[in-house]
């Protein structure tokens, strides 16, 4: 949805079949056997080569540069005990294998690489070498917590892939599936696969752990914490650890574990000033923010001094507020998302008189639960994740090209950034599992285990097709989004009808509403809030619709919408109408419509031809367009409404915008000039909405300004509402939009900020 899919791009094409072709050739040594072919020396020295070309093998494509992630097979994470896994050692491994029923034992010995995996030659007891690629942690295992030399990790079920230059190595695609050993002083063996008791006792590893958190590492913290509970702890120590692990979770961003620590502490201390609010604080994380309140409220009565806490129910309270009111400050918005990089808001999820309810025939859907208006607000969703990409921003980096062989699909953007982001933040927080894996995600089906040796499992494969099926792709700003397609003044600009957007997100509300091509509901971004309202008005119970690709054409459809990507063909009432029409009206439609632009150019100041033919094309549609919108008509009527606008031509303006708007769908009444006295404009019914309606609408303000006046407020109120939708709020609307301010015959204010 809006995502920059190129799977049908042909230089993406032949990346894409280049990957197919290696994972035959791939296939053709599966089983052979993975014992080092090179010295360790060898093997070294050809790893810190590698690191020299990986740093150099940017692709360049439309002037950015970006790195390429290729997708395995899927296959499932293990689901197995350790204690159930037999050992295997680098020399009895296969390529091309996923070794069931076993586990390998490593030691890191050399830095780690960044490409789109992290990377590092390890060796196992026997001191042979081999490459080892973690996907979906590069983010996790940087800074402090990276990945050192000599770090100790057990790899479940190992994957031997066999890599695109013909060499090999160790692939780890799911979270759960390999696991992190610290080595402390004295571990030297690879034997011993526990941790060599270097702390006596509990208080000397509470020790170590306060050091460890003072250096930011918190994940060597946390097992130092851990060890500390298992020493049998006095009360007191065992409080201070538990506090502190909690402490470290929250720097984590693991809050479901962060507040079971804060509720042990709690049985026993239950006016805990620390474990109250650190309880608070992790629920507030989950956005959980009435109990994070009630917490707070606990903390305000017990310990009024304490003006963190006093500062923090302030922030819960006006989460909580947004949550139940969904009034948004949205101009302040709009400049934390200029302002924060990337720009993830402190805001609450807002969800409407809207239910999720089961559909006729595409599954489940989003439905309204009382009467709303166009322009209501039917919810403001909080991204589940988000992945941002600032397109002035040529870090290749930040832009990757995710080939998934299994669905031939090619997308340019920050998807696989997406994946990593969303399969850390469901190992972190299991509770959230449940809500994401339900989304829709199509055939892949997945191993029904949440949980082993007490770590989630997570699934990458089915990340990526939840996310494939599910994400959005997005702007920083639909206002920016707005204004840019806006400025050519006299036409619309056919070739941003349809944007694509680099930065996505997982929006999980938002998921259920299903597509159609006579949608009536409406999209818009800003940060990482989604901000959906009706673009109609709607009765209660009525399934709530939008765009996942834009009906709206370059030249005039000659098939029903085809969402092959989501296993459905549209089968709405204007993907009916172009299946019952003949293909010789439809190839009409397109020659005449192909033949305005260069009308337009030449007959400019004389537009009676541009109009002849115009009035051609509406002749072959046999239904009125308030029952099937004539979408090819709009832009062209549109064209003319805004040239006869710049030559003062207010009668001929009106007419052609009234125009532009009933090609949507929409009936009008009381808009025709000259104007009965006292008849109000009225919009009987409103239809599909595009950013050219509220231009449309502001080109009628400033002609009925001339012909009408009466009426002109009437449509700057239409377009205010307008671009409530298209844009998710007003607040901005006297920046962007002025009758009496612009230049421009829509009113568009070019230097707008």
């Amino acid at each position: 949805m809006n995502s920059h899919d190129v799977s049908k791009d042909p230089t993406f094409l032949e990346h894409l079949q280049r990957h197919k072709e290696n994972l035959e050739v791939a296939q053709g040594v599966k089983g052979l056997s993975a014992r080092p072919s090179m010295s360790n020396g060898q093997t070294l020295f050809s790893f810190m080569q590698q690191q020299l070309v990986n740093a150099l093998a940017d692709c360049h494509w439309d002037g950015k540069s970006f790195k390429t992630t290729f997708l395995p097979p899927a296959y499932p994470p293990c689901i197995h005990h350790i204690d159930k896994l037999q050992r295997i050692m680098i020399k009895g491994l296969s390529l091309e294998t996923h070794h069931r029923g076993r586990y390998l034992v490593a030691r890191t010995i050399t830095m780690t690489e960044r490409t789109t995996a992290v990377r590092a030659i390890v060796e196992d007891e026997d001191g042979d070498m081999i490459l080892l690629q973690i996907y979906n942690q590069e983010m996790e295992l940087g800074d402090a917590q990276s990945l050192r030399m000599g770090t100790l990790l057990i790899i479940k079920e190992p994957f031997v892939e066999v890599t695109t230059d013909g060499e090999y190595g160790i692939r780890v695609d799911h979270i759960s599936d390999v696991s992190f050993i610290l080595d402390f002083p004295g571990l030297v063996h690879l034997k011993r696969t526990r941790y060599a008791a270097q702390a006596a006792n509990a208080s000397s590893w509470k020790t170590r752990g306060s050091e460890h958190f003072t250096k930011g590492e918190f994940r060597s913290a946390i097992q130092c914490y851990s060890k500390t509970l298992e020493y049998q702890p006095s009360p007191e120590l065992r409080q201070i650890a538990l506090l502190n692990r909690a402490l470290c979770f929250l720097k984590s961003d693991c809050f479901d574990s962060a507040l079971l620590d804060v509720e042990n502490v709690l049985q026993t201390s239950v006016l805990s000033e620390k474990g109250l609010f650190r309880k608070a604080q992790a629920l507030y994380h989950l956005q959980r923010f009435e109990e994070s309140c009630e917490t707070h409220g606990i903390i305000a009565r017990n310990y009024p001094d304490n003006t963190m806490a006093a500062r923090e129910y302030t922030r819960a309270s006006a989460r909580l507020a947004e949550q139940k009111s969904g009034k948004y400050n949205f101009k302040r918005m709009i400049l934390e998302a200029k302002k924060r990089h990337p720009p993830t808001l402190d805001r609450g999820t807002y969800i409407g008189p809207v239910a999720i309810k089961k559909t006729q025939s595409h599954g489940r859907g989003l439905f309204t639960t009382a009467a709303v208006k166009a322009g209501d607000l039917l919810f403001c969703e909080k991204a589940f994740s988000h992945a941002f990409r600032d397109d002035d921003d040529n870090d290749p980096n930040n832009l990757r090209l995710l080939l998934n062989a299994d669905t031939d699909k090619a997308t340019i953007g920050t998807q696989v950034v997406l994946i990593e982001l969303i399969a850390q933040k469901l190992f972190k927080n299991p509770s959230l599992l449940p809500a994401f894996v339900d989304l829709h995600h199509g055939t892949y089906e997945s191993a029904n285990v949440l949980e082993v040796d007490n770590v989630p499992v997570v699934d990458s494969f089915l990340v990526e097709r939840i996310i494939a099926l599910n994400s959005f792709g997005c702007p920083l700003l639909s206002r920016e989004t707005h204004m840019g397609g806006a400025e050519m003044e006299y036409e619309i600009d056919h070739d941003r009808l349809d944007y694509e957007f680099h930065s996505c997100g997982v929006w999980t509300m938002a998921s259920y509403i299903n597509h159609s091509c006579m949608s009536n509901a409406r999209r818009a971004f800003i940060g990482d809030m989604m901000i959906v309202r009706a673009s109609r008005d709607l009765p209660a119970d009525t399934e709530i619709t939008f765009w996942y690709e834009s009906p709206m054409p370059c030249v005039p459809r000659n098939l029903p919408m085809n969402l092959q990507h989501w296993d459905f063909i549209c089968d709405c009432m204007l993907c009916q109408d172009i299946d019952s029409t003949s293909k010789s009206v439809l190839a009409a439609r397109e020659r005449l419509s192909s033949q305005i632009p260069k009308l337009i150019k030449k007959n400019r100041s004389n537009l009676q031809l541009v109009e002849a033919a115009v009035s051609r094309i509406a002749d072959t549609f046999p239904q009125p367009a308030h029952e099937i919108p004539r979408l090819c008509l709009y832009p062209l009527y549109f064209s003319l409404a805004t040239i006869h606008a710049s030559f003062n031509n207010s009668e001929k303006a009106i007419r052609f915008g009234l125009m532009t708007l009933e090609s949507l769908g929409f009936v009008i009444e009381g808009g025709n000039v000259p104007h009965v006295s006292d008849t109000p404009l009225s919009v009987q019914k409103w239809a599909l909405m595009t950013d050219e309606v509220v231009r449309c609408w502001m080109v009628l303000c400033c002609a009925y300004q001339e012909l009408a006046p009466e009426l002109a407020s009437q449509a700057e109120g239409y377009a205010r509402i307008s671009y409530r939708i298209c844009v998710g709020e007003d607040e901005s609307f006297e920046q962007t939009y002025s009758s009496t301010l612009s230049d421009r015959v829509d009113g568009l204010l070019m230097n707008a900020e």
